[in-house]
């Protein structure tokens, strides 16, 4: 009876972890569910005209800016400071720029969803089948050489906690992480199309060679792409660290929401507020310079 009794529950300890593995794996595929859905918003109509109608507009910027790129050649060259080589070097980066800049972005935060989908998936185990992990458990059982080799029972990391407002506040702390990334994943499909817009505002700087806005734009791009990998990564990993320890698992999953934070320390900023506004800075001068250019014309 001793025996069975030490089977079955070695057993039914892989049975919960299991059971536990999959709802973690569930919650890793319903995030990166919402990545696709962010995805799948630029394959809408609407948004590919939206999209269309900025790709117009940088295409025109981007004609303006290489006509002033040729006048500005021309005046420096008439002095002996004019540098040919830099102005069709900076042409060719700025026909790359407004070429690329809608498909880059689609096609890289689409390459950070499914490398977080496929990776939550393998920590968890997610789509193993009840028998796949009940005969993994039989194998482990019939590795074990003695009574005290035997693993310790599932969800051990509750074991040290036995305060009832310790269980209830590990709760809300595991609240709270799940809801932050929860928000975060649904609004970046919406960001990444406000940042596609603002982009195109740069193909006026590009080809007269001030690139450090579009520079800044594609590291917000990397940053969007990357905490869209890693909070849903850290989460998932927390959740699983959780049920070996406690404390353990809540500071990966609170530490999900600093990605941010900690990538725009690294100059990967993801936020849109300076980027706006560099981006208006350099709609004015586009606007202002083509207006002088057609009053001199005109003379």
């Amino acid at each position: 009876m001793f025996i069975w009794d030490f089977i079955a529950g070695d057993v039914l300890n892989k049975m919960v972890d299991w059971a536990y593995a999959q709802i973690i794996g569930f919650l890793g595929n319903f995030f990166s569910e919402m990545g696709n859905m962010g995805v799948e918003l630029f394959s809408m109509v609407w948004v590919e005209r939206i999209i269309s109608f900025f790709s117009h507009l940088a295409w025109a910027l981007y004609v303006v800016g290489l006509v002033v790129a040729c006048f500005e050649c021309g005046i420096e060259y008439s002095s002996g400071r004019g540098n040919i080589k830099e102005t069709a070097l900076c042409a060719i980066k700025g026909f790359l720029a407004v070429s690329l800049f809608t498909i880059v972005p689609v096609r890289l935060y689409s390459l950070s969803v499914s490398l977080q989908s496929s990776l939550t998936g393998e920590i968890t185990g997610y789509g193993n089948t009840f028998g796949e992990t009940a005969t993994a458990a039989l194998s482990d059982f019939s590795s074990i050489e003695s009574i005290t080799e035997a693993g310790a029972s599932p969800l051990s990391g509750l074991g040290s906690v036995t305060s009832p407002f310790m269980i209830i506040f590990c709760v809300i702390l595991m609240a709270y992480a799940i809801i932050k990334v929860f928000f975060a994943n649904l609004k970046r499909g919406g960001i990444l199309l406000i940042q596609i817009a603002v982009g195109s505002l740069y193909m006026f700087s590009v080809p007269r060679g001030y690139s450090d806005g579009f520079i800044q734009w594609c590291k917000q791009i990397i940053g969007l792409c990357l905490t869209a990998f890693l909070q849903a990564t850290m989460l998932i990993s927390g959740l699983m660290v959780f049920k070996d320890s406690v404390l353990l698992g809540l500071g990966l999953m609170l530490s999900a929401g600093e990605v941010p934070r900690i990538a725009g320390a690294f100059g990967l900023d993801t936020s849109m507020r300076a980027n706006i506004m560099s981006a208006v800075y350099t709609a004015q001068a586009a606007v202002n310079t083509t207006r002088n250019i057609a009053a001199a014309v005109t003379k």
